[in-house]
């Protein structure tokens, strides 16, 4: 906008055709960096500080070092400072292994996964998984 400014074209043709307002432009034209952005950046080093005195800890210990030099915030904060700068302990968390590679058949296919057949009583097929459900037991066969 400045440079545009300079070249003679007015600010607020500029933010009309930027579909910006000029009231907030005009705002960070005065203070750039806000006050929430500094107080952001102070957490972080305080952070950052502890992390590199304790790699090992993870972000709750770490919440609680920053308090401890002065910079005090919740563990959430903390937590997305410790995401937003991929931040990891040492003793991280066992990932579930979510594709999983399935086991060996149970029974051998004997249909070959054909299950047209031509005439009655040739193919039977069921389903055994109700069988195993904790209402059924032995007893009530």
């Amino acid at each position: 906008m400045r440079e545009l400014a300079a070249d003679g074209i007015p600010v607020a043709v500029s933010c009309r055709v930027l579909k910006l307002s000029r009231q907030p432009y005009y705002r960070w034209l005065s203070a750039p960096v806000t006050v929430a952005e500094v107080a952001q950046a102070q957490r972080a080093n305080a952070l950052f500080d502890a992390h590199r005195d304790d790699p090992e800890f993870g972000y709750r210990f770490l919440a609680g070092e920053a308090e401890t030099s002065g910079q005090r915030m919740c563990e959430r904060t903390a937590w997305r400072i410790w995401r937003d700068n991929s931040w990891w302990s040492v003793f991280g968390k066992k990932r579930g292994k979510n594709g999983k590679k399935p086991g060996p058949p149970v029974h051998d296919d004997l249909a070959k996964r054909e299950f047209h057949v031509g005439s009655p009583n040739h193919l039977w097929l069921t389903d055994i998984t109700e069988l195993n459900h904790p209402r059924f037991d032995a007893a009530s066969f």
